[in-house]
């Protein structure tokens, strides 16, 4: 039995959910968000609360029982308080700022990079050393994310590059004389 299958998900005030067939679509404050279900699983809505049920005891059964719940919790979730991701830079000379809708990053390379996000994604560059990522998609904020750090990943010599907010790099002892 799934644990997290069997839990079910609470749909705060100010959200609502329907379902026809496989797909659930969720509204909220922030957006509306659809998941579409395999045929795995059955999606039930009532009183406020959504269910999710296995249709048999097949091993793929089960596992689509606890990622469909999760799927679908992530939905609520997003558009009620949405998803962030902190980043930091570290380094002389290494920076970010917004010009328009494109964030601007210096990162010692011989040009500027310039990256353009996707649609229900908001970045923000509140200081040039941090920036914000946040939507209502996990997916989709999570990549933008890895795809800002992928153009500099923080070196473990002297913490140089774009990191994660919370993320601890473990640092390398330099070469001795």
């Amino acid at each position: 039995m799934s644990r997290i299958g069997k839990k079910q998900v609470d749909l705060p005030a100010g959200v609502t959910a329907s379902v026809s067939g496989q797909t659930i679509e969720v509204k909220g404050p922030k957006g509306v968000r659809t998941f579409k279900a395999t045929d795995d699983v059955t999606i039930e809505v009532a009183d406020n609360v959504v269910n999710v049920k296995p249709r048999g005891l097949s091993k793929r059964a089960r596992q689509q029982w606890g990622m469909s719940r999760t799927l679908i919790a992530n939905c609520v979730t997003g558009v009620t308080e949405g998803f962030k991701k902190e980043l930091e830079i570290n380094g002389v000379g290494y920076r970010a700022k917004m010009e328009g809708k494109t964030l601007n990053l210096t990162l010692g390379l011989s040009h500027d990079v310039n990256i353009d996000f996707p649609e229900g994604v908001t970045v923000t560059a509140p200081k040039p050393t941090e920036i914000i990522v946040e939507g209502i998609d996990q997916q989709q904020v999570g990549e933008v994310a890895a795809k800002i750090r992928e153009w500099r990943k923080p070196e473990p010599y002297k913490g140089k590059g774009i990191k994660y907010k919370d993320e601890y790099i473990f640092r390398k002892e330099g070469k001795k004389k």
